[in-house]
Order: structure tokens, then sequence, then C-alpha cells
């Protein structure tokens, strides 16, 4: 065997080599880059982890409200297996602030034969947040959205008569007639009389001031006298007394919308803020719930307070459950100055017992905030018709009111698209009495909607000279379009201005016009305002309408099925009145409308050319127009978006 000398010369004695004059590391020692390397890597971590599971919770600070998370989640084995990828299993409700809602009564004054009569009428104003959770809103019937009853005008002519009448420029207690006449220029017949003091006109004043105010005309020949002189114990009138709008809010709550289905289970938490002291059962009624929905809570509370009178500044906590079109109020608390009073839940027995405080919530210190904030919930938002029709109707609008708010919008919103967090709806209209009753007497006054970044505001104006009554915008435009696109809405769009290839004709020809599909028998509206010059065959055309515009704008319906009865040369048309039936007469391979536009004389491509403004107010009517819509942004404290009265 080899000695261990021999190896030891073998192996070497020298030591290892090392690159760069290192020396090896020592395995007791710590590398200090790689804990804070480490250490760093740990942090990074967590904090993206953190970030991640906060936006997964919106912002909660709590898993789930254990109410929520049994009433969210579907222990149902058909629930569970429709439970997609990424999908999830407990939906989160994030309440909305409460809308306002409220009821003043304003000064008005319609025309009487020969007097102006000047009067006091109720009028509600409110304002909507559309994406928001309205309970038993879902349970709301309106008819479907249907393009062509949106568009169309009908056969009867449209009312010429304002039945509300115009904001009065101040305001008065009772109903005053006043008549205008002109000055007599003329002597008059009798000697003028001897002309009275001022002492003497407020002893005849004070003497006769009963009497003066029982008629129903009252005669000013005086000069102006400072009422409150007239303040003595002996009159009955009190000339001192406001003469302000009386607001009377009412207690609306609004929470995020969200889409129900028949099988899903919601739970929502209602808040409703108290701004007048009321009984507790009209503070429920006015935020849109049953009597029956309410009436077990309220027995329970009324064994441990008053629910008679629940002061100003409280805050009512309602927990809904909602099943498809169902709701059900399973809790009930009671705040006062954000302090929890009391709370009573819904037993296992479907009795309402006393319970703790749930989870706290920041929306019952914001319940008094007016700043609204855009209502954000992560699921799905329903189109803009149905948002509108749902949120219109739950705050008392009638659905023939709601009906023509869709029509003076439809020319600059898209009803198919989706609702935004932030869109909104303000309306001004007329009521039956301070409860906010809606009826067929109720007129929109003014609107303000705002869709993403577009903001339509519209007022309500009756035109001196027609007495037709429209919407026009802030600078006297009306909200009608001059010429609409597509005169069928809801046919299909085929084939565009310009060459092609004739179906029919086998070449290349000019397509002079717009192509739209639908089924034989479609109504036709027409595309404007105009007169008819032609009624009939047509050759290749087949039955063919063509309209006169204002300005040298012509338009033409070709291949219709049949013509109205009423559409004949010389008859004058508004616009989406129902002009025929689409049809599939003349060179035609299957029912559809060829729509022309000519104007001047040329025929232009109807989708493309730049259509004018529809009608403008001009002079003294839009003078009347402005004095009208600046009495009403005064009411609501509304500031011009785009001042140019100076062009005017």
């Amino acid at each position: 065997m080899p000695s261990d000398e021999f190896l030891a010369r073998q192996m070497g004695d020298q030591p290892p080599l090392l690159a760069g004059g290192r020396k090896p590391p020592d395995k007791r020692e710590i590398s200090l880059r790689w804990l804070s390397g480490t250490f760093m890597t740990g942090i990074t971590s967590s904090l993206l982890m953190g970030v991640a599971l906060f936006g997964a919770m919106e912002g909660r600070e709590q898993l789930a409200i254990p109410a929520e998370a049994l009433a969210s989640t579907d222990l149902s084995d058909g629930g569970l297996t429709a439970v997609e990828k990424g999908s999830r299993l407990v939906q989160s409700v994030v309440t909305a602030k409460p809308a306002d809602r409220s009821i003043m009564e304003v000064s008005t004054m319609v025309r009487d034969g020969d007097r102006d009569v000047v009067r006091r009428q109720p009028f509600a104003h409110v304002k909507i947040a559309l994406a928001a959770i309205h309970p038993n809103a879902a349970a709301k019937s309106y008819p479907k959205f249907n393009p062509l009853k949106i568009f169309s005008a009908g056969d009867a002519e449209a009312v010429s008569t304002v039945r509300t009448g115009v904001i009065y420029g101040a305001e008065v207690d009772s109903e005053i007639s006043l008549r205008s006449v002109d000055f007599p220029l003329e002597a008059p017949g009798h000697p003028f009389a001897v002309s009275m003091t001022l002492d003497e006109a407020e002893e005849t004043v004070r003497t006769n001031g009963s009497v003066l105010t029982d008629g129903s005309v009252q005669f000013a020949s005086l000069n102006y006298v400072d009422p409150r002189r007239f303040g003595s114990n002996r009159l009955e009138l009190d000339f001192s007394a406001s003469l302000n709008a009386r607001v009377i809010a009412e207690n609306v709550s609004v929470a995020s919308y969200s889409p129900q289905s028949q099988q899903r289970v919601d739970y929502i938490d209602d808040i409703i803020p108290v701004r007048k002291a009321a009984a507790l059962s009209e503070i429920l009624d006015g935020a849109g719930y049953a009597a029956e929905q309410y009436e077990a809570a309220l027995a329970t509370l009324a064994e441990q307070i008053k629910i008679e009178k629940i002061p100003a500044q409280a805050v009512i906590r309602v927990g809904v459950e909602q099943t498809g079109e169902s709701a059900r109020i399973i809790r009930m608390s009671i705040y006062q100055h954000s302090s929890h009073m009391i709370t009573v839940a819904m037993s296992d027995n479907n009795g309402f017992v006393i319970g703790n405080e749930p989870p706290p919530t920041p929306a019952i210190r914001t319940a008094f905030d007016e700043t609204a904030t855009p209502v954000a919930a992560a699921r799905d938002l329903p189109n803009i018709y149905d948002g509108i029709y749902r949120s219109a109707l739950l705050y008392g609008m009638s659905s023939g009111m709601v009906g023509q708010l869709i029509k003076m919008l439809a020319s600059n919103v898209d009803y198919q698209s989706q609702l935004r967090p932030s869109d909104t709806l303000e309306a001004f209209f007329s009521v039956a009495d301070d409860s906010g009753t809606v009826t067929d007497e109720s007129e929109l006054l003014f609107v303000n909607a705002k869709f993403g970044g577009n903001t339509i505001r519209l007022y309500r104006f009756q035109h001196p000279e027609d007495n037709s009554i429209d919407y026009y915008d802030e600078e006297g435009r009306s909200a009608r379009q001059f010429l609409l696109r597509n005169p069928v809405p809801n046919g299909k769009f085929r084939s565009g201005f310009g060459m092609r290839r004739h179906p029919i004709l086998k070449y290349s020809k000019m397509h002079t016009g717009t192509d739209w599909s639908a089924p034989r028998g479609t109504p036709i509206i027409a595309a404007g305002n105009g007169v008819v010059e032609k009624a009939g065959w047509a050759g290749g055309y087949g039955r063919q309408t063509i309209i006169r515009h204002a300005n040298g704008y012509v338009s033409s319906y070709s291949h219709q099925n049949s013509i109205a009865k009423r559409i004949k040369p010389g008859t004058r048309v508004r616009q989406g009145q129902v002009i025929g039936a689409v049809g599939s007469t003349g060179l035609s391979t299957g029912p559809h409308l060829h729509y022309e536009l000519i104007v001047n004389g040329n025929k232009v491509d109807p989708m493309r050319i730049r259509l004018p403004d529809g009608k403008s107010l001009e002079g003294d009517a839009y003078a009347m127009f402005a004095r009208e819509r600046d009495r009403i942004n005064a009411l609501l404290d509304i500031e011009m978006s785009n001042k140019e009265l100076a062009s005017r």
C-alpha cells in the first residue's frame, strides 16, 4: 500500500486556487445581500397579496356579513354546478347614498280666456342614481324596448295646451286673476278726483282691506307702500308672511341596483335618512315599502320605543332579502346621530325579536350627505332603457311620463348600452297634491340626464306663434332631430350609398340611398316634418312616397307594400308619423325600404351627411324661453353650463 507521504505528494500540499483572489466562504458567516434580498422579497409578496385581497373584497373590512353570506350562497346542488370559473360565490352589496325627492309649491300662471290666472301648485323634484339597487324595482311592470314606439309619433295630433302653465316670477299665497288692457289714450269720461294723501290711503286699506281680499278681482291704483306698515293686531291679514316656496322633503332611499334571477337570493341594506320628524310607517311608505312588509317589525319596535314620531336626523337601516321579484324585510335598525339605538331581526320562527347591532357601514355617517357619489358595485348593471324605467317608476313618475322622457332622450342616448355607475337622472314635474301623486294632468317641465360624459338638459316650452309644445336645450334648440337617418326603427341595415352590382339587373349601378330590411308590413315613419309631394306607383321604385322638408331637403321611401290612407299629395306629416309599410314592390328581391335623401336636388348619403339641428327659437320666442329657463334654474339651484345669451 502507498504510504501517507506518497499520497500527499500525489495530491499536492498547496491551497486551492480561487478566482479574483477571494477567500473561501465561511459557513458560519451570514451574507448581508442574501438576507436583505430575502427580506424585501417577502415584504413585496405580502403587499401584492394584500392589494389583491383588498380589491377582491371591494374595500370591505370583513369577509362577509353572516346574513348576507347565508342569503347569497346557494346551498343546493343545482346552484353549485352553475358557478363559473372566476365568479364570486358571495356578491358584495354596496349601499348607495339616498337621492333627493322633494315636493315644493310653486306659483304658476295659466292663460284662461282673456285673463292670466296665478296659483300655487305642487311640483316634485327628483334626483335619481340610475345604477342603484332599488328594493322592489324589479317588480315594476313597464313596456318592453320597442324602437318603433319610441320614434313613432302615432296618428293623433300633439296636445297643444299647457295645463300646468309657466313658472310665475313671484310667489303668491292665493289664486290671483290678472287681465291686461290697453292704456286709454283718450280723455276720461269722468273728472279726476282729488288725490289721496298717504295717511288717507293707509286708513282706507286698514278699513277696507278685508273687503278687498274677498273678491275675485282686485284693482291696484296706489303707489307702493311698505306692507309692514299695516301690521296691526286689528287685522286678520298677515302681510309679513314668508312668500318663499315651502319644501317638504320626503324620505326616499337608493341603493345600487342588482339584476335578479328567479333562483338567486340577495341581501340588501337600505339606508333611509329622516329629514323631518314623522311616524315610522310614513317614513317606510315614502321609501317604497308596503305595509305588509314592515307591520311585523313595527309591532316589535312599538314595544320598545315610540314609533309614532321618529325625530329628525335619525337614520333607518332596513335589511331586505330579495328573491326574484319578491322582497321581505328581515331586519330593521334605528340610529340617532350615527349612534345605534335599537335593532329588531327576524328569528327562525319568522317573528321579529330584539337583535344586536349589525356590522357598521359608512353609509350611516354619510346618509345626509347631499353630494351623491357614484354607485360602484361589482355586478352586472341593466341597460339604460331598463334603468330609467325601473328607477323613474319607483320615484313616483307615471308610465306615460317615463315614456315621454324616453322619447325626449332617444336622439342622444343608446338605450341598449349598459348603465354606468355615474349615470344620473334629474326631473321636475307637476303633481296633484303634497304627497306627490302623479295623474294624467301632470306634466314634465325639466330633465337633466347624465350618461357617461354626455349631459342632456331639456326645458318644456310652448311656442307663442303656433302654441306647439316641445322641449329645448339651454340654447333654445329643439330636442327633436331635423331628420331621422333610419325611417324603419325595427329594420336592419342591408346596403349603403354608393356603386354596387345591381342584384336584378346584374351590372354595376349607383345605389342612391340606403336599404333597410324588415318583415313585410313593418311600419315606415316619416323622417321629419314636411309636406307629401308624391304618394303612388313609381316604376322600378314600386310604391313610393316623397316628402318635402324645410330648407331644400326631400326624403323618398320606395318599395312599400302599402301607403297609409291619409298620405296623399299636399298632406302635412310630422316626424315619426306612420306613412306606409315595408314591402317588395318594383325592382326588389325581398321586403325592404329603399330610403333616399335629396338636398337641393342632389342625392346624398343619408348615413353620412351632416344634418342641421332641429327647430331653434329666435327673437321674442327665445326671450320668453330664456325667462322660463332662468326661473326653473333659479328654483332648482341650477347653474347654466354655457351662457351665450349676448349672441341672441
